[in-house]
This record gives C-alpha cells, sequence and structure tokens, in this order.
C-alpha cells in the first residue's frame, strides 16, 4: 500500500475549498440547474473562474438533493487505466453500484455503472484540456452517450474538447459557459472587492473595463492592492488602477508560468509579434510572420482557447485578451528591443495597401514613424473631420511632436478644430495663439484659423466678443473651405440667437445647410441647433425629431461617441427627460454627460448636472442629487464660469425648496444673486436659463413660502415679455406657476382655468417634466383638472391622454396641506425612536426607500416595518400627512 495515493485522489476528488472571497455565480448556477441537458461544457481561458464556477454549481445541484462526484484530471490520466482507476474512484461516491454485481476480482465498471444509474446525478470533470489521448476521450464520449434520463456531466476545459459537441448541439443536449457568460459583471467586480476592501465607484469600474471581467486579474489586482496598502479611497488605489496592464508583475508572472511558458517556440514567436495587432487575421499576421502558416496557428489558437476573443461571426478575426496582449507587447519589448517599432511599420505598410488608413496611422505612430502618420494624415485627415471623428485625430496629433505638425501646415488648422472639440476652447485658443496660424502666409490656414475664433469665444461664454469677431470672419466669406465657412455659421447662428435676433440665426443656419455637404459633423451641428430653436419656441416634437436626427447623423461612421454627439446628445437627453422617459433619459446621460464635462461647454454643463440631480431626486437618492450639483458648482469655479456656479445654486435652491426647507432655499438664491450675469442673462436667451434663471426661481420661492399674490405680478411681467421674444416654452413654465401662485393664494378657480390652458398647450407637444418638476403642489392641480374633464364629458382625446400620464405620474391625490392636515390630539400615541426620528427626516428630505435602507444600512422590509410605526404612532394615513404631522409636534424641522 503506498501512502500518498489516497492524498492524491483526495485532491483530484475534491473541487477547491469555498472561500469567502468568492462571488456568488447565481445566473450561472440557475441556467445550469434548470438545463435538461446531457453536458454542460463550461470553457474559458487559464483564470476565468471555471473551477470556481462549477465549485458553485456542485453546491447548488447537492443543496437540491442531487449526488455529486468531483474529478480534477491531470496530464497522467491520459493512462487509460489511471483514468478509469479515478472515475471508478468518483462514481462510487455517488453510490453508484456495479450493474454486474462487483463479485470476485472484477474491476468495477464505472462506465457501465453510470448508464444504468437510475437517480439524479452530476458527475464533474475539471481541467479537461489535459486529457489528449483518443482513446480516454472516447471513453468519455461513451459516458455521455449512454447517460441515463437523469445524470448529466460537467466539464470545465480551457480548449474545445473532441466529444462530438456538433451533435449534442443539434440536439439540444448541451448547455455551454463561454468567457463571456464567466466574465465578472460590473456588479460582481463591485461584489469581489466589497469582500475585501473599499474601492471608489469610479475607480472600480476603470478597473472593471480594464480587466475585461477577467476574474484572476481583478483577484491578482486586489492582491496587489492590499500588498501596496491601496485598499481605500486614497491616491494609491487611484494610482495603481490607472497603471494597472498586463505588464503588472503579479499578471505577468501568472502569464509567463501559466500560459506562454508551455507553449513551442514557434506558437510563443508567433504571440509575441502578433501582440502589436488589435486585430488578428491570417493575412496581417503573414506580414509580421512570413515564415510561419499564420492560419493553420491561429486555428490551433482559437481551438486551444489560448485568450483568443473572436471579433467576427465567420470566426477569420480574433484578438488577444487586453491583459494578455499587454503582457506579451512588455514581454517582446524585453526579448527583442528594436523589434516593435520594426512590426508595427511592417502592419502600418500593410493596412496602407490594404485601404484602411486608421490603422495604417496608428501603427506608424506606435512605431515612431511620424513623417510617414503625417504623409498619411495629409491624404485623409480632412475627411476625418468631416466625420466628427474628433477624439480619433486629438489623440494621434497629440501622439506628433509639435515641430514636426508645423511642417504640415495643412494639418494645424484640423488639429486645432480636434482639440476644441475634445478638450475644450482654452486649450484650443492657447493652442492657436501658439501655433501661428492666425498669421500663416498660406490663405487658406489663415482663414480657417479665423473662423475658429467666434466659435471658441462662445463656447468659453463670452458671446459680445464672440459676435464682433464672427461679424469680420463673415465678411471673407466664402473662403472655399466648406467645412470651416459651415462650421462658422452655424456658431454665428447661435450667438446670433443668444443675442435675440432668431430671424438672421435662422438664415444663417439654412446657409450651413447649404454649404456642409457630406459634413457628417456639421449636419449633427445644424439640426442640433435647430433643434435648440424649435425647444425654445415650444415645438417639442419636432425639436426631438432634428435631436435624434443630430445624434445619430455621426453613428453612420461607428458608433464611437465622439464630442459632436455629446453636443447634440446632452439636448437630445433633455428633450427625452421632457418627455417624461426617464430611464431613457438616465441613459443618455450616462454617455453624454462626461463628454461635455471634458469640453466644458457652459450651457450643455449646467443642462447636463441638473437633469442627472433631476433624476436622482426623483429615485429617491438625494445624495447623488446633491453630488451632480456639488460638481456642476466645482467646476464652474475651476474653469471661472459664474454662469455655471450659478447654475448649480439655483437647482439646489429648487431642490431645498421641494424638501419643504424655506430658509436654505432662499440661501442659496441670495448666493446665486450676482447682478451683473442676470442681467446679462435678460439681454441674452442662454439655453441653460431658459427655464431656470433668477427671476423665476425667486417666484417660485414666493409662491411655496412667502408672499404669493406678490409673485403673481412678478410672472405676469415675465409672461408678457416671453410671449413678446416668442419664448413660448417659458411661457409655458410661467402658467405653470403662476396657476400655482394661484392656488396658494386661495383662488381655486382661477388656478384651475390657468391650469387647463397650461394642458391644452402642453398636451399638444408632449410636455410633461416642465410641470412635474414643480412637485407636489401641482398634483393638485393635475387631479381637478382631471375632475373637471371626468364631469365634461367626452373631449379632445390627446389632452386626455395626456392628462391620463400626467396622473400616472403625480399618484394619488396629495394629502392636505399642513396647515389642513388633520390632526386629533396634542401628544402622539407612543414616542418616536431615535431610529424613527431619523427615518422621518430622511422622509421629509425625499429619499425612497431603497436609498434610506442603503444610508441606514437596514433592509427595504425594515424601512417598511419603521414607516407602519410612524403612521401608527401620529395616526397619520399618507407618508405625507406623516411628515406634515411631525413637523406641526417640532418633531423634525
Amino acid at each position: 500500500m503506498q501512502p500518498s495515493t489516497p492524498r492524491i485522489l483526495e485532491t483530484k476528488l475534491n473541487p477547491p475549498a469555498f472561500v469567502a472571497t468568492q462571488v456568488p455565480r447565481t445566473a450561472i448556477g440557475e441556467e445550469v440547474a434548470s438545463a435538461a441537458v446531457k453536458l454542460v461544457l463550461v470553457r474559458a481561458p487559464a483564470g476565468f473562474g471555471k473551477t470556481t464556477a462549477m465549485a458553485q454549481i456542485r453546491e447548488r445541484m447537492e443543496a437540491r438533493g442531487i449526488a455529486t462526484a468531483w474529478l480534477t484530471l491531470d496530464r497522467a490520466d491520459n493512462d487509460v487505466s489511471r483514468f478509469l482507476d479515478c472515475l471508478a474512484e468518483a462514481v462510487q461516491r455517488l453510490g453508484v453500484e456495479d450493474p454486474r454485481g462487483n463479485g470476485g476480482n472484477n474491476p468495477f465498471d464505472a462506465v457501465a455503472a453510470l448508464a444504468a444509474h437510475e437517480s439524479p446525478f452530476t458527475l464533474f470533470l475539471d481541467d479537461f484540456e489535459r486529457v489528449q489521448e483518443p482513446a480516454v476521450l472516447g471513453l468519455v464520449r461513451e459516458i455521455v452517450e449512454h447517460l441515463p434520463r437523469r445524470g448529466q456531466i460537467v466539464i470545465g476545459s480551457r480548449s474545445l474538447p473532441d466529444l462530438g459537441l456538433g451533435r449534442l448541439r443539434a440536439r439540444g443536449q448541451l448547455t455551454e459557459i463561454d468567457t463571456d457568460r464567466l466574465r465578472f459583471s460590473l456588479e460582481e467586480t463591485g461584489a469581489f472587492f466589497g469582500l475585501r476592501q473599499s474601492l471608489p465607484a469610479e475607480m472600480l469600474s476603470l478597473l472593471h473595463r480594464k480587466t475585461e471581467g477577467w476574474v484572476a486579474a481583478i483577484w491578482l489586482a486586489s492582491m496587489a492592492l492590499e500588498r501596496h496598502g491601496a485598499g481605500s479611497a486614497g491616491a494609491t488605489a487611484t494610482a495603481f488602477v490607472e497603471r494597472f496592464s498586463g505588464s503588472d508583475r503579479a499578471v505577468a508572472e501568472y502569464l509567463a508560468e501559466d500560459v506562454l511558458a508551455h507553449q513551442p517556440k514557434e506558437i510563443r514567436d508567433f504571440l509575441l509579434r502578433t501582440s502589436i495587432l488589435r486585430q488578428l487575421d491570417a493575412s496581417v499576421c503573414q506580414a509580421l510572420c512570413p515564415r510561419v502558416d499564420c492560419a493553420a496557428i491561429l486555428e490551433q489558437l482559437a481551438a486551444s482557447n489560448l485568450f483568443l476573443t473572436p471579433v467576427s461571426g465567420d470566426g477569420d478575426a480574433w484578438r488577444y485578451h487586453s491583459l494578455f496582449a499587454d503582457f506579451l507587447r512588455a514581454q517582446l519589448a524585453r526579448e527583442m528591443p528594436g523589434e516593435p517599432a520594426r512590426l508595427h511599420l511592417a502592419a502600418s505598410g500593410w493596412y496602407e495597401s490594404h485601404g484602411r488608413p486608421v490603422p495604417a496611422i496608428d501603427h506608424a505612430i506606435e512605431g515612431g514613424d511620424h513623417p510617414h502618420a503625417l504623409n498619411l494624415l495629409d491624404h485623409h485627415a480632412a475627411q476625418f473631420l468631416e466625420e466628427g471623428r474628433m477624439r480619433m485625430l486629438a489623440r494621434w496629433f497629440s501622439a506628433i511632436p509639435e515641430h514636426q505638425l508645423r511642417g504640415h501646415p495643412f494639418l494645424q488648422p484640423i488639429s486645432l478644430w480636434a482639440t476644441c472639440f475634445t478638450h475644450g476652447p482654452w486649450d484650443a485658443m492657447r493652442q492657436l495663439d501658439e501655433s501661428g496660424c492666425l498669421d500663416s502666409p498660406i490663405a487658406e490656414v489663415r482663414a480657417s484659423a479665423h473662423t475658429l475664433v467666434p466659435l471658441l469665444l462662445a463656447m468659453q461664454d463670452r458671446h459680445d466678443e464672440a459676435y464682433e469677431a464672427g461679424r469680420q470672419s463673415l465678411a471673407r466669406l466664402p473662403t472655399g473651405l466648406a467645412f470651416a465657412d459651415s462650421v462658422l455659421l452655424n456658431a454665428m447662428a447661435h450667438i446670433l440667437a443668444v443675442r435675440g435676433d432668431q430671424h438672421e440665426a435662422q438664415r444663417l443656419l439654412d446657409a450651413a445647410r447649404r454649404e456642409q455637404g457630406n459634413s457628417a459633423f456639421n449636419r449633427m451641428y445644424t439640426e442640433s441647433l435647430a433643434g435648440l430653436f424649435d425647444l425654445h419656441e415650444g415645438r417639442l416634437r419636432q425639436a426631438t425629431a432634428r435631436l435624434r436626427m443630430a445624434v445619430d447623423s455621426t453613428h453612420a461612421v461607428s458608433y464611437n461617441h465622439s464630442h459632436g454627439n455629446a453636443w447634440a446628445g446632452v439636448l437630445y437627453a433633455g428633450a427625452v427627460y421632457e418627455t417624461n422617459q426617464l430611464v431613457q433619459a438616465e441613459r443618455l446621460l450616462n454617455v453624454y454627460l462626461p463628454l461635455a464635462r471634458d469640453v466644458g461647454l457652459p450651457d450643455h454643463m449646467i443642462l447636463s448636472h441638473a437633469m442627472r440631480s433631476r433624476l436622482a431626486f426623483h429615485a429617491g437618492d438625494i445624495d447623488a442629487a446633491f453630488q451632480a450639483l456639488t460638481e456642476l458648482e466645482y467646476l464652474g469655479h475651476q474653469r471661472q464660469l459664474p454662469r455655471v456656479v450659478a447654475g448649480a445654486k439655483l437647482e439646489r435652491s429648487r431642490m431645498l425648496l421641494l424638501q419643504g426647507n424655506g430658509p436654505a432655499s432662499h440661501d442659496e438664491l441670495l448666493r446665486a444673486d450676482d447682478p451683473a450675469l442676470w442681467d446679462r442673462e435678460r439681454r441674452q436667451r442662454l439655453p441653460a436659463h431658459d427655464l431656470d434663471y433668477l427671476a423665476l426661481a425667486k417666484a417660485r420661492w414666493e409662491i411655496a413660502f412667502g408672499d404669493a399674490r406678490a409673485a403673481l405680478s412678478v410672472l405676469d411681467a415675465e409672461l408678457h415679455a416671453a410671449l413678446a421674444a416668442a419664448r413660448n416654452r417659458r411661457a409655458l413654465k410661467l402658467r405653470v406657476l403662476r396657476a400655482l401662485a394661484l392656488q396658494r393664494a386661495g383662488d381655486p378657480a382661477a388656478a384651475s382655468e390657468e391650469f387647463a390652458g397650461v394642458l391644452q398647450s402642453a398636451s399638444q407637444e408632449g410636455f410633461m417634466r416642465l410641470i412635474l418638476d414643480e412637485g407636489p403642489a401641482v398634483g393638485t392641480l393635475v387631479h381637478r383638472s382631471a375632475a373637471a374633464m371626468q364631469e365634461g364629458g367626452a373631449g379632445d382625446p390627446i389632452l386626455a391622454d395626456h392628462l391620463q400620464r400626467l396622473l400616472q405620474a403625480v399618484g394619488p391625490m396629495p394629502a392636505p396641506a399642513e396647515s389642513e392636515a388633520p390632526f386629533g390630539g396634542e401628544a402622539m400615541k407612543e414616542p418616536l425612536t431615535r431610529k424613527e426620528i431619523r427615518v422621518l427626516q430622511l422622509l421629509a428630505e425625499g429619499y425612497s426607500n431603497s436609498a434610506m435602507a442603503e444610508k441606514l444600512f437596514v433592509s427595504d422590509s425594515t424601512v417598511r416595518t419603521h414607516l407602519r410605526n410612524i403612521n401608527m404612532k401620529l395616526d397619520a394615513k399618507s407618508r405625507t400627512q406623516a411628515v406634515a404631522i411631525a413637523r406641526r409636534l417640532g418633531v423634525i424641522r
């Protein structure tokens, strides 16, 4: 008897022990548990958590009363006898009996025993890629083929096993869990770090993107963070995550030991040389590795699942996992220092010869051949500019030394446009001043530079200076430069609209349409402005259609969102938000807000951050709502844009007003009261202040906390001015406030009449949030209008449908106002606990149940219990009434 054998078998016959840092793969477990198939194949490269997922599946099976057995395979199992011995040991642990009775010296026939077993069971075979012996594979095929109805095999493998999978797949007897299914989602990555250490959300998202959900890399990154003492939200963690790549020492060691070191020299050289490619196909690989059969190697790598991810449906193109590619490139540079540059230039030449300028330019720059990259840009940059591919152009130009760019004067204006639309007007203005383009001896360069000046000034919120510079540039048209001329016409249309000259602005927009030709970027610019004009004049439906077209216009080339998309995207998100499509608006903001923030357009920053804050407030996440406004205020101070700072304060005042905090709301209005700024706003038509400006905000506050009659006189004057300027959307908002003022002043009949007019106009265009954003007080008006319509019988179907949607949004009839709230006595039935008072405070501030649960570190059901107790103790019938009674009693403020 050999004492080592039992120990070896125990290792092979049990999965790795469960550890506290494992993240439950619930979705995978449920899929396998519900799959009535013979074979489950869990296939992925090293480090994607195959074994962990299988072990969790096993636990789930056992919890359901299904017998399980585990066998981890190794190279020794290519010996048929050894494999059968190990299999027999595993199968007997299922409680399976030999159908032959297993008497005498007959060995246990595991294959026959499995085929005859009637009770449900699952056999797990891990590390199956270690088995290459045809005889062993034949035995496993036989087992699968003759599995009883209630039997199942789960195989974990790095490569595609030769088990007749096509036949099983065709019969519906195969479930495949592949790399994409095994990748951690962002939520699972967050759960993993939550078990080990804390990491800020932004850093967590960046790390998840870099690892592409690769479990091993996430684990190694967490180990490195712990090792460096960087498991907090400090600068060390941020620096580590930003540096983290496949060349990280822990990842590199893992890959070197587990993958590269085990490859034949031919494969190893191929991996290293082709690592410079973002996409692999046989033709381009052949240009880098002319002495080997690249097509055959790619097929071999794909079959072995060696970190290749297919990027085309036909299976002819792949890419390496990003971390693996990082490691390979670092290894290539160490082993063959001069080879990366040569390989990049070979790839650039291949792509150029095949009419693919983008990768050709990329590889020329990465290979250090900037002159060749500039020559390619001379031929293609103008086309990319017309297409709106600003970020790509900016990336290339930032990688090329300035002195070399000066030798290509026609590229300098293109570089300026790209900087303007990606890094903002301040960087572009500095670059323009240093470039000498304004005084260039080349007329085309000089003209292009001068057309850029008014746009840069307008983007810096200097519209008066922009107008003067633009007048001079308009006098030089046409310059023969279609792109520059069209941008100038669009920019001046916007500047004139801000100055209140709508007729001339529209004329210039029409001219821009005639000039733009095939420029996707300028088409986006023109339609965005036209949509903005429609919006201000109250044509929401037409504005939404134009803005949707503007957003889509630069997607014809690719779906990478350029700043051009962001320009239109924030406005389109606003139109979608107005129709109360809050989920879609939030998705759009997730894409466009960061881009608008990077460029720094004042109106876009205010609109997007205020919208983000309102969405969070509506969802009951008050912390996130205030955070969005704090970020907006910071950006305003950082970029010295007082209007942005004031915009944040106005929106914060509105939010505090909705929370019932009159003094704090008033304080924010005082802080936002910059006379010079708001005097300028009265003279100009600034998009972010069409509905949100100081006079309107003051009137709103008076309606809620002050003299509603005094607010009416202000609103009447503002309404008259808005109608005279055809600012119909603003007029509609002022009429909503006017109805609220009449209601608060004790004239419900006049309020209902005013609101009926609002509904008639709003229903024609679909305006929703313009009404709903005024908070619970508007709910009473909506319900009264619905009651009046019901009494009056059938009417306008469009109006009826719009009113129904408003009713759904405002919910049940609000409880009586605080002064009207019924209250049965001078004392509560039972004192509130400290926790219940805290819940009341959060409730008064607008938090949702789930947000309160998160803030109080309790479950949703616990919050609901607290709310029931509060209502009982205060004798309240609703949340609103509970808050009103608590304030009356002085329990909360």
